[in-house]
């Protein structure tokens, strides 16, 4: 595994990558919200049982990568500057998920998906696609996609060991940020998707998926 010294190229290219992730959201004066895993203690696993949650850590982190990018991708194209303001909102709340995965992925003494770069630059163009849809479409696309990720870390709950409570307590609360981010858009006006949209949108989700596990 890395260590301080022992980065690999993709490690440093995900440094590189959140630290633009993190540029290119508005400053806030609102303090980051804390950890949730901060006060619980580090359960002892079994070396499987801790490949597991770190795979399961690992897809979610690319799941936040690829969430920073879609929103700033929908965030360019959209037309309306409220729509905007919610997207960036939404985005700014998505990096704390994004710095929570990490902090846990280095607790369980792993690392980010090498594939990084694919999901971001991947999703980066389907949000300026789905912004260029319109700005009821470009909602109706952060409500399906929260939808999927609430349905995917609830999966997750799941299939994380019970002992694991530092990692379930991460994935909980992003989890209940995800609903509300959903509750909005479809507040804000969001377009209900078409089937084969909502079809699609789950297929490329198994494929990043799958990738973010295994590499």
């Amino acid at each position: 595994m890395p260590t301080a010294r022992d980065y690999s190229a993709a490690d440093r290219w995900l440094m590189r990558l959140q630290e633009r992730l993190r540029g290119l959201q508005p400053a806030t004066a609102d303090p980051p919200p804390p950890y949730p895993a901060e006060r619980l203690p580090e359960a002892a696993l079994s070396e499987e049982q801790r490949r597991w949650a770190a795979g399961l850590m690992r897809v979610n982190h690319a799941g936040e990568i690829a969430a920073q990018a879609l929103y700033q991708g929908q965030a360019l194209t959209a037309r309306d500057a409220l729509v905007r303001a919610h997207l960036r909102r939404a985005a700014a709340e998505e990096r704390a998920h994004l710095d929570w995965c990490e902090r846990r992925l280095h607790e369980l003494g792993d690392r980010p998906s090498r594939l990084s770069p694919l999901w971001y630059a991947g999703s980066l163009a389907i949000g300026a696609v789905a912004g260029l849809a319109g700005d009821r479409w470009n909602l109706g696309f952060v409500e399906e996609t929260e939808r999927q990720v609430v349905e995917h870390l609830q999966d997750h709950l799941g299939r994380l060991p019970a002992e694991d409570r530092r990692s379930r307590a991460v994935v909980e609360a992003m989890k209940a940020d995800e609903a509300r981010h959903g509750a909005e858009a479809a507040a804000a006006g969001a377009h209900p998707l078409p089937p084969p949209v909502r079809r699609l949108m789950a297929a490329v989700a198994r494929v990043m998926k799958f990738g973010a596990y295994r590499i």
